[in-house]
């Protein structure tokens, strides 16, 4: 895209918008010039950041796909979900949980927490706006971010670009032979909402992470027959010890010892909470929870029950899959099992390599080559919040950082620039 278009001073206009075709095209084009940063994603993490400008005097604007804040939440989980760890750990900065709400809040209350949190510093994203692509222009200095809306083509310009899409943006979905001669009902745990409609039926969970233990529990809850595929080994944590918080406990004991230590006393609570669950076709990683955690993202499961339906034989669990056929899987040790539905709990991942042209800050996989906690910042004006593999915590840790920084070099620039010109070209017509 090339154009050519009057000189903008930045100074004088938080927002510019030029779109000179309002009519008779079936597809337009317009340039939006922002004076501040672009912030893809309008998730807790897109959020955050936006609080920590607005509490700064710094324009932004948001925009995502969806057409709600926290779409993730709102429209892809269960009806049942519960925030794993206390709500001390999971709230934004700048403004904290009401305190009538439970030590775990619902996710309906955890999603009022956040409408409230926008209406509070007055962020109103820009919704069902997708991102096609973001590249950094050398000849100018600026990001430039095509989105489409509507039946319209939108480029934003911008000095800088937070990228806050998060880690669990698409669905992972992992190809299995025979899945497509099934026959019977297969769906992505994003796509859940409650078992009340599998009452009565034989239902193959794929995956034991957070999401496939609760799905069988509540499948268990509505009397559904699930079994649980257990492929690899995983860290099963009791979501509480004496009355505190497993999470609490670990940042307690980081803040004074070693991580294996603390890994190691993390397993003697468990083992001692739990039990041995080997017999029961759960293995434990040989690497520690928490070392697992921070250099492979894998997180623990903080148990709510689904162990105890696992002991009682409720939820049988089975290793991995081999193949499916009609009505039927059969599995790794030759087992076959008659199943009436499928429903995959195999995680989420990164969309970030699909739209951001860039190769210095994120990873093939979409995640910061730079570990937690320095993997914030790239070049050029280029942020990242939400990639922290630590929850809603790392998030808002990240958040903070990013807030500072943009607004530091936003108000030094404003101070010593009092003419700053940029001279930007864009075609705005657009014929298809």
């Amino acid at each position: 895209m090339h154009c050519a278009c009057n000189t903008i001073n930045f100074d004088n206009f938080p927002t510019m918008v030029h779109q000179p075709h309002e009519h008779g095209d079936l597809f337009s084009r317009r340039c939006v010039l922002v004076n501040g940063p672009v912030i893809v994603g309008a998730g807790p993490s897109g959020l955050a950041v936006g609080a920590g400008l607005r509490r700064q005097g710094v324009p932004f604007v948001i925009v995502d796909r969806a057409d709600c804040i926290a779409s993730l939440w709102q429209n892809k989980t269960y009806d049942r979900l519960k925030l794993h760890l206390p709500k001390k750990f999971c709230q934004l900065p700048f403004f904290p949980f009401p305190p009538n709400f439970p030590e775990y809040p619902t996710k309906y209350q955890f999603v009022d927490y956040l409408e409230s949190y926008a209406k509070k510093f007055e962020i109103n994203p820009r919704f069902n706006e997708s991102v096609q692509s973001a590249k950094y222009d050398e000849s100018c200095g600026l990001w430039r971010v095509w989105t489409v809306v509507d039946d319209c083509e939108v480029e934003y310009i911008c000095r800088w670009l937070v990228v806050a899409t998060g880690e669990n943006a698409e669905k992972v979905v992992p190809e299995f032979d025979g899945l497509d001669e099934f026959g019977g009902h297969v769906m992505h745990a994003c796509d859940y909402k409650s078992g009340e409609a599998f009452e009565g039926k034989k239902v193959l969970v794929v995956g034991c992470g957070n999401s496939g233990m609760e799905v069988s529990l509540d499948l268990c809850h509505h009397n559904a027959f699930p079994s649980m595929v257990v492929r690899s080994s995983v860290h099963v944590l009791p979501r509480e010890t004496s009355g505190k918080s497993t999470f609490e406990l670990a940042s307690s004991l980081m803040k004074w010892l070693p991580v294996k230590m603390v890994d190691k006393i993390l397993l003697i609570v468990a083992r001692c909470t739990l039990g041995n669950l080997e017999k029961y076709g759960i293995k434990r990683p040989l690497m520690g929870p928490i070392e697992l955690k921070n250099t492979h993202g894998k997180t623990p499961v903080l148990d709510i029950g689904a162990l105890q339906k696992i002991k009682s034989g409720k939820i049988q669990i089975v290793p991995g899959i081999k193949k499916f056929s009609s009505g039927r899987v059969e599995l790794v040790n030759g087992e076959n099992l008659e199943i009436d539905s499928v429903i995959l709990a195999t995680g989420y991942c990164s969309n970030v390599p699909s739209w951001l042209k860039e190769n210095d800050l994120f990873s093939r996989e979409g995640m910061p080559k730079t570990p937690f906690p320095e993997g914030w910042k790239g070049k050029s004006g280029l942020y990242s919040v939400g990639f922290t593999r630590r929850g809603l915590s790392g998030a808002s840790f990240d958040a903070i950082r990013v807030s500072q920084d943009i607004s530091n070099i936003w108000h030094q620039e404003t101070k010593s620039q009092t003419n700053h010109y940029v001279t930007i070209s864009c075609d705005r017509r657009c014929n298809k």
